[in-house]
């Protein structure tokens, strides 16, 4: 399932796997964040692709950039570290002409993701203009580098990430570039109920609620928020029917669409590739510029 940018490689396609029954290595895999920003690079459209990365060796850190045909051009692989490698650059080459990625991390803050929260700043500089610049330590970021702001910075256009849970499966989301941070949960009981009911909720308000999930395990439905009509994609076939060890995650995509008329046909998403299809509509937001899409992987906590 490469429903991420080439850079990534083949052990970061894994992590979509949500078959795979190799517990130790799903949840080292399960450590990562994945955002995908859109730009212009002289002219020419690419994605640069930020993964934040966990393990016990410390935090970790790739950028990559690819191409409109999602090939990738480049890619920096910031290992894992305990006590170096929290600041430094890198140059690279794409599109003829130099890339030099910037990273500070030095007095970044995170939570209990891998993601940092404050305190940071990754950025792409290219012809001595700011591309992409993330974290608050914006004028540290300027200072360093000495690149001039340009009008139009990068979009982002979707993330993919894991969160984990016995009920209730919590996190922080947005729904479009610069959009508005909401609080979105899902809950579903798969335990101690017999008609299990998968129940979305951002910021405490219901949005969508299926019962009878036994029959209804993957599906579509379309809800508004922020104005935005989002598409909303599951599939919890591996918590009703999963067992033991091979117990696997669901999978939610959230998709934003721009306009009314860019949404799918209704139908009902029923087929044993659910993942493909996610990652066939992931990759079309992400290329086509049809809005932003949020991928999020659930595990249920043993």
């Amino acid at each position: 399932m490469k429903d991420f940018p080439s850079c990534f490689g083949e052990n970061a396609v894994q992590v979509a796997d949500s078959s795979s029954s190799n517990s130790n290595c799903t949840k080292t895999a399960q450590n990562l964040v994945i955002c995908v920003y859109q730009c212009l690079i002289r002219g020419k459209s690419c994605l640069i692709s930020i993964t934040w990365s966990k393990s016990l060796m410390g935090q970790g850190l790739s950028v990559g950039v690819d191409d409109s045909s999602n090939q990738c051009i480049c890619k920096v692989d910031i290992k894992p570290w305990v006590f170096s490698k929290r600041r430094g650059s890198k140059s690279l080459q794409a599109y003829s002409c130099k890339v030099d990625v910037f990273w500070d991390l030095s007095s970044a803050k995170f939570g209990v993701g891998p993601e940092p929260l404050e305190g940071f700043y990754v950025c792409v500089v290219v012809d001595r203009q700011m591309i992409m610049l993330l974290g608050d330590l914006k004028k540290e970021a300027y200072k360093k580098t000495n690149a001039i702001p340009l009008a139009s910075n990068a979009v982002f256009v979707a993330k993919k990430e894991h969160v984990f849970g016995k009920r209730l499966f919590g996190n922080k989301a947005v729904f479009c570039d610069n959009g508005q941070v909401h609080d979105l949960v899902i809950e579903c009981d798969t335990s101690s109920v017999s008609d299990p009911c998968l129940v979305i909720r951002i910021d405490t308000k219901t949005v969508m609620q299926i019962k009878r999930l036994k029959w209804k395990f993957r599906g579509n439905c379309t809800i508004l928020v922020d104005g935005f009509a989002v598409e909303v994609y599951w599939d919890v076939y591996n918590w009703l029917y999963g067992n033991g060890a091979s117990l696997g995650n669901a999978v939610f995509m959230f998709r934003t669409c721009l306009s009314e008329h860019k949404l799918w046909v209704s139908q009902p998403v029923s087929d044993e590739n659910m993942l493909q299809s996610f990652s066939q509509r992931f990759s079309e937001t992400k290329l086509k510029g049809l809005g932003f899409s949020l991928m999020l992987h659930a595990w249920k906590n043993e």
